[in-house]
């Protein structure tokens, strides 16, 4: 099945100290974007979603500034490029802002959906983190 790159850039109105935590840790996690968030033995994020569960490693981190987490293949006939969510954030001194760059690399093809999902997920994130209006 062919993937599909959705991007969008959200302002949040917070510090990024207080942001990163919430887009980096499986209890951040659990708070606004999955029911349920847990870190495997092995390291690995199971994200789960009306009862069904999504395996994801970090491909890549940096502390404070942007967070890649690339799902693993559900079976051994998925094609070779791999589905993954990527968080970037970037502050701007002058509005004391941070800019949240949200990358979804998948397998929805519907963009009005995919907009209308990260809309209301990035709502829910901004009242947990006081922003709201912004």
């Amino acid at each position: 099945m062919s993937k599909y790159k959705y991007v969008a850039e959200y302002e949040v109105k917070a510090a990024l100290k207080m942001l990163f935590p919430y887009l980096s840790s499986a209890s951040g996690l659990q708070e606004w974007f999955a029911d349920e968030v847990n870190i495997l033995p092995d390291r690995n994020y199971d994200f789960i979603w009306e009862g069904e569960s999504h395996i994801a490693q970090i491909a890549s981190k940096r502390t404070n500034h942007h967070i890649k987490f690339q799902f693993l293949p559900e079976n051994e006939t998925d094609d070779n490029k791999l589905s993954y969510l990527e968080f970037k954030i970037d502050f701007n001194e002058i509005t004391q802002s941070c800019f949240l760059t949200v990358t979804d690399y998948s397998e929805m093809d519907d963009l009005e959906e995919l907009h209308e999902l990260w809309d209301q997920l990035i709502a829910d994130l901004k009242e947990i983190l006081g922003s709201r209006g912004f």
